[in-house]
């Protein structure tokens, strides 16, 4: 049974434009795949949206469209009805109402369609979508990356260390610098008791190196763990040390599983002039330490930083992201787990 829509004349009109843009998009598609197609979504979407404002073509206008455009371009896998509401869906999302700024536009049609979805099904403000649209174009982040960074709110935590690098850098590196580090650092990836210790941790990470590098960020080259340097007639041991490719400098990584406490700052302080007095070569900026602690006051660490003149950061780390409410209260407690255990037993 055909839909209304199939005889309706204004439809037929505006089904044959978008064949036509649809043909020429395929041409274009030679020289930019995604950018050319990516703008043909947003025009149809455009569209759609104007069509079921003004022209009252009702619910069944997706179906049929979808169709329409699948008979006329069977080898076109993106006008499923589906895909149709993503692209209204996205259209909306970005526009919020409006016409969509060519500065967004051009943001959004530079990286993969399957992205943008991931992007607006995970986020609610225009603002947070737009820093995940920038981290995957310059990081060539996969889908599967993308939204790992989404689920553990990236957005919610680069750059909200407590640092000292206003004073100790050069604003041009002070800057990216900044948005190097984190606040807190999620390490969920880590199966290891409540009780550990600073080697406990530091195995752990190692042997997850991969996600260690994923979660520290783009440009982490892992050098070495434990590394030695001599002063005087002492020998010192750096937990984790890295060179950052895009800062171009040694980040000497210290790890502590308590409370931050200030003399901390002081023996990372000493690391760092270590490392530039013995490993720093031409070209390398200074060294930047990081402290991870379990737990940091940030006025505690502002002040134990302020008079530091070397350029560090202080963060937290979490080993687990804490349950949604909704589903704490639905989860049975450690009491009642050992209760039913108990009850088995007997």
């Amino acid at each position: 049974m055909k839909s209304d829509l199939v005889f309706d004349k204004g439809y037929k009109n505006w089904l044959a434009d978008i064949k036509e843009r649809v043909r020429s998009a395929q041409i274009k598609a030679a020289l930019s795949v995604n950018t050319e197609l990516l703008k043909l979504y947003l025009g149809i979407g455009a569209d759609i949206v104007a069509r079921q404002k003004n022209a009252k073509w009702g619910d069944g206008l997706l179906l049929q469209l979808s169709k329409d455009l699948m008979g006329e371009f069977p080898d076109m896998k993106g006008f499923s009805e589906r895909n149709l509401k993503y692209i209204r869906q996205w259209y909306l999302f970005f526009g919020n109402g409006r016409a969509i700024g060519q500065q967004v536009v051009a943001q959004i049609t530079r990286i993969p369609w399957g992205h943008n979805i991931a992007i607006i099904s995970r986020c609610r403000h225009v603002q947070d979508a737009l820093f995940y649209v920038q981290k995957t174009s310059v990081h060539n982040w996969s889908r599967s990356v993308l939204v790992h960074q989404m689920e553990s709110g990236l957005h919610k935590r680069e750059g909200r260390a407590v640092t000292n690098f206003p004073a100790t850098l050069p604003r041009s590196q002070s800057d990216l610098a900044r948005q190097m580090l984190k606040d807190p650092y999620i390490f969920d990836f880590l199966n290891i008791s409540a009780d550990h210790d600073e080697r406990d941790l530091e195995n752990k990470l190692i042997d997850h190196l991969m996600r260690f590098l994923l979660e520290l960020g783009a440009g982490f080259a892992f050098i070495g763990r434990q590394v030695p340097v001599q002063v005087g007639s002492r020998e010192f041991f750096v937990d984790l040390l890295f060179y950052h490719t895009y800062l171009h400098c040694y980040v000497v990584v210290e790890l502590k599983t308590g409370d931050f406490e200030p003399e901390y700052a002081g023996k990372l302080n000493f690391y760092i002039k270590a490392v530039d007095s013995q490993l720093r070569k031409d070209g390398d900026l200074p060294t930047i330490g990081l402290l991870l602690c379990k737990n940091r006051d940030k006025m505690v660490a502002e002040y134990a930083l302020s008079d530091i003149h070397k350029p560090m950061g202080v963060s937290e780390y979490k080993l687990t992201q804490s349950l949604p409410k909704t589903l704490k209260s639905i989860l049975p407690t450690i009491a009642e787990i050992e209760k039913e255990l108990g009850k088995g037993g007997r």
